[in-house]
């Protein structure tokens, strides 16, 4: 399945391979923008909707198998040959499953706050709840959505990021199916060992990666790097971006060169 993409040229002429952002749950391509503004600066970037969000095809599967493909068949029509992938959460699990079906097209693999596992806990019922009350009250203005959803949702940011993929009183992702789809969503099949560097970020104050992934996630990404944002959470790329640009930077730039 082609997904809906932003492809950007580097506004400076390097020989680095193109960067692929794959947003989150409930996400859309603009969600990793604040990255892409200074990635983009030396790199070709592409940006995507994965299947279900934003403008990309909708599917009852949300598998990671299937969303990977997605992201190879989107590759294909650019004629993107190998790529740096760096992933927030979903986007992080997307990118992970690639190492298992095209791992030589892959160069750098950067995952933001995700492990490798399957969670068995449901985080986003309260946002479900506070989105289908946006739509049952027929909420046509973010304005309108905004007061509703603050019935739900304590975190004013949770709510402004949900609203990103709100207009004309509809939501630009599928709800029905992200819900019934929630357990793949949180879930995973563990992929074989992938043999090469990747760099896992996480927010110091995040529960999404613990000391508790450790096993998990080395018996598949042997040569993992950590590297932990103090004073961030889930959304640690948002709240302290000059830092995950940094560590991003120190991993990709010095041997991300073909």
């Amino acid at each position: 399945m082609k997904l809906n993409a932003r492809l950007q040229t580097a506004q400076q002429s390097h020989n680095y391979s193109p960067v692929v952002l794959i947003h989150g749950l409930f996400g859309s391509l603009d969600n990793l923008g604040i990255l892409a503004r200074d990635l983009g600066k030396d790199r070709t970037l592409l940006q995507i909707d994965l299947r279900n969000h934003g403008l990309s095809p909708r599917s009852d599967e949300m598998s990671y198998t299937a969303m990977a493909g997605d992201v190879l068949d989107t590759l294909d029509d650019y004629g993107i040959e190998k790529a740096t992938f760096i992933g927030h959460s979903m986007g992080g699990k997307v990118a992970m499953a690639l190492t298992a079906i095209a791992a030589e097209r892959i160069d750098k693999l950067v995952i933001i706050d995700i492990a490798p596992v399957n969670y068995r806990i449901r985080r986003h019922d309260e946002i479900f709840a506070a989105i289908r009350a946006v739509t049952e009250a027929g909420a046509t203005t973010r304005q309108q959505a905004t007061q509703i959803m603050r019935e739900h949702v304590k975190e004013e940011g949770v709510i402004q990021f949900l609203l990103k993929s709100f207009a004309d009183g509809e939501w630009k992702f599928n709800v029905p199916v992200l819900w019934e789809q929630y357990d793949s969503i949180v879930g995973w099949q563990p992929v074989p060992a992938w043999p090469h560097p990747a760099l896992f970020i996480r927010g110091g104050n995040s529960p999404y990666v613990d000391e508790s992934h450790r096993e998990a996630l080395l018996s598949q990404f042997p040569q993992a790097r950590a590297h932990v944002i103090a004073g961030a959470g889930h959304w640690v790329h948002a709240e302290k971006p000059d830092a995950v640009l940094r560590a991003i930077h120190r991993f990709i730039d010095a041997e991300s060169k073909n």
